[in-house]
């Protein structure tokens, strides 16, 4: 199999010559033809009108879920587009009908917003949050997950990547543990979309959620949702307008078909043309492609902080994804950031008080946050790496 061929993606990508940015685990830079896709369409809404232009362009719109279909191997009636991997993670959990005593067995390195969550249905809903212990790597110990179920045990939820370090859950297992117990399966692939393989039949998940802007180069402010059509009539969508439903009589409704169901009628239509386009070049360079040739440069990078004086915390090789994080003694990771970024350097924060249950009880402060995406090159983690010493 091929390589991805780097020289053309670079020249794809704009602003590659005129800045280092190891910040795609927030936001990476677009491919021209997502960005195309988004000021086109702005532009047709300017030109003859926002309802007029989003007809113009049905056809287009409609590839989105075709699309996102073939990146996740689902069935396009599975995916529904939501404006954030927040957003469309909060409608698949809210969508259960929670009860009090009801358990969800989640991890450390959960997310902060789905954390927020948990806390949010504690005091709401009176469900109970089960921690599954953790492995010497990090990540969730599966001999240690099915010991955690009970009687009240309704769902499994996890982040697949974590954003605060990196480590990559086994969440194949975990699904295999959801099925053989009959639970629910909620996977954050907020971080993982773009960058590792995700089919959803393997996974054995019932939703997943992820983001456009992150390793899918897609705009911000979009972001999808799978539901699992085996499960679809057991679980009800918090939220109802005229995208999700129809008004059948007067006093009676019925839900769309489909994870549509879980859709807003007002939605970022350039953005979702936008992420189309995105999640089409990701399929066609090849997601396994994308993840050899990010391991290889987060390989390089780990490799090259280790041997800087004065760093630390800095993440594995045992698992190796685009996020890096690390600490420098000798400067807060704010003022990393800041120095780095006058250098024309993009990186960022990992901060304590939003990983409490993974950094926080390991007595880690805030991190810096390297992420490296297939369009980097070598010749940029040598220089970053030169940059960052001559600041700490």
């Amino acid at each position: 199999m091929l390589d991805i061929d780097v020289t053309r993606v670079r020249e794809d990508t704009l602003t590659c010559s005129q800045l280092i940015h190891f910040n795609n685990a927030g936001a990476a830079l677009s491919p021209q033809s997502v960005s195309r896709a988004v000021i086109d369409h702005l532009a047709l809404e300017q030109a003859i009108g926002g309802y007029e232009a989003a007809d113009q362009q049905a056809h287009q719109w409609a590839e989105f879920y075709q699309h996102l279909a073939t990146l996740l191997n689902a069935h396009s009636d599975e995916i529904a587009f939501a404006e954030s991997a927040t957003r469309a993670w909060e409608m698949a959990f809210h969508s259960l009908d929670w009860q009090p005593g009801d358990q969800i067995i989640t991890h450390a390195t959960d997310y902060v917003s789905n954390h927020l969550t948990y806390l949010f249905a504690t005091q709401t809903k009176g469900i109970e949050v089960v921690l599954v212990p953790s492995s010497p790597l990090g990540r969730i110990d599966v001999s240690a997950l099915e010991a955690c179920i009970t009687p009240k045990t309704k769902m499994i939820a996890v982040t697949h990547l974590a954003s605060q370090g990196g480590a990559i859950q086994p969440v194949v297992e975990i699904g295999r543990i959801a099925q053989a117990h009959h639970l629910w399966y909620l996977l954050d692939a907020c971080q993982s979309a773009g960058q590792i393989p995700l089919d959803v039949r393997a996974l054995q998940c019932d939703f997943l959620t992820g983001t456009g802007r992150k390793f899918l180069r897609g705009p911000r402010g979009t972001g999808f949702l799978y539901v699992n059509n085996a499960r679809l009539q057991q679980v009800r969508p918090p939220f109802v307008d005229l995208q999700s439903a129809s008004w059948t009589a007067d006093h009676a409704f019925e839900w769309c078909t489909g994870a549509k169901r879980f859709e807003s009628w007002e939605r970022f239509v350039a953005g979702q043309l936008g992420l189309s386009q995105a999640v089409a070049y990701a399929v066609d360079l090849g997601v396994d492609r994308i993840q050899r040739r990010i391991q290889r440069l987060s390989q390089v990078l780990i490799e090259q902080l280790n041997s800087i004086n004065g760093v630390s915390n800095v993440s594995t090789l045992e698992s190796l994804s685009g996020i890096v994080t690390f600490r420098a003694s000798t400067q807060s990771a704010d003022a990393v950031v800041h120095a780095l970024r006058i250098k024309n350097i993009n990186v960022s924060r990992v901060l304590q008080e939003q990983a409490r249950l993974d950094l926080g009880v390991r007595g880690i402060p805030d991190l810096v946050r390297a992420s490296v995406h297939y369009y980097n090159t070598f010749e940029e983690i040598d220089q970053f790496c030169l940059e960052l010493e001559r600041c700490i």
